[in-house]
């Protein structure tokens, strides 16, 4: 008779370490509201202390904002931004400090969401999450390149070109920081993609079959998040399109990294429970 192939346990087994590991932080619920509002609070902190800081710098903010509109005219010289209301710039500063507090606080608030949600994990599963903590805001700052370097420029491009010998472009410096800032956060979040989906994937969420079948829907969906997320220019919204796009192929080679991972890892698992 032959010998019984051997049982595979279930991956998401946990083992009586893990569940010791746990035993000590289950809290009530009044518990997690309160652990909720003090990270909450340390989140306003931080941002309320940076959003001050940066108001001292708006015009150097303001400064550095400008550059991809420079870039973009003939004359950088003769470039002149105006403001129709007298509280317009100051109620700009303020948007440019908050834009600057969040920028520079992101790594403060994703810390206190983790270490919000930590105490609920066990050990490995906390291992694993720290690197998606790192990979945020990095594509976030990818994000943020992108429109600097590449889209705000070409689309500024596209709009002076428009101008003739009786219409000039007088652009106010509320709508040219919103756009400006609009497509940074935009982008910032859509560079999320790949980090997304490959936690999904490392949750078992998804596979790289359903990524691969649902590519079609994928440029769908994209197409129509590029349309509601930017101005209506084609410009920014090809610029925003393409690298999403670039991205959700980045994230099939991701999710098919982490289930040959899985697979090895079950396969040497397998391996030395018949040993």
């Amino acid at each position: 008779m032959t010998s019984p192939a051997p049982q595979l346990e279930n991956p998401n087994k946990q083992s009586p370490e893990d569940e010791d590991e746990l035993a000590g932080s289950e809290a009530p619920l009044l518990d997690h509201l309160i652990e909720l509002r003090k990270r909450l609070i340390y989140c306003a902190i931080a941002v309320v202390v940076l959003m001050l800081l940066c108001f001292l710098f708006a015009s150097q903010i303001f400064d550095l904002l400008l550059i991809p509109y420079r870039r973009a005219v003939a004359h950088p010289e003769e470039l002149q931004l105006i403001y129709t209301a007298p509280q317009e710039y100051f109620f700009t500063q303020l948007n440019l400090a908050l834009f600057g507090a969040i920028f520079l606080g992101f790594p403060v608030i994703a810390s206190q969401i983790y270490m919000f949600v930590a105490p609920g994990l066990y050990k490995k599963e906390r291992r694993a999450f720290v690197p998606y903590l790192i990979a945020t805001p990095v594509f976030f700052v990818l994000g943020a390149a992108m429109v600097y370097f590449v889209v705000l420029p070409m689309a500024l491009h596209f709009f002076a070109g428009m101008q003739t010998s009786e219409i000039k472009m007088l652009t106010s410096v509320s709508e040219y920081l919103g756009l400006a800032m609009t497509l940074i956060i935009a982008f910032g979040i859509c560079f999320q993609l790949p980090v997304v989906l490959t936690l999904l994937a490392r949750i078992e969420l998804i596979n790289v079959d359903q990524l691969r079948k649902g590519r079609r829907y994928a440029i769908v969906a994209i197409l129509i998040l590029a349309a509601l997320l930017t101005p209506p220019d084609p410009i920014s919204q090809i610029g925003l399109a393409t690298p999403l796009y670039l991205l959700y192929e980045l994230s099939i080679l991701s999710v098919r990294w982490v289930e040959r991972s899985r697979a090895q890892r079950l396969a040497a698992e397998a391996s030395e429970q018949s040993n």
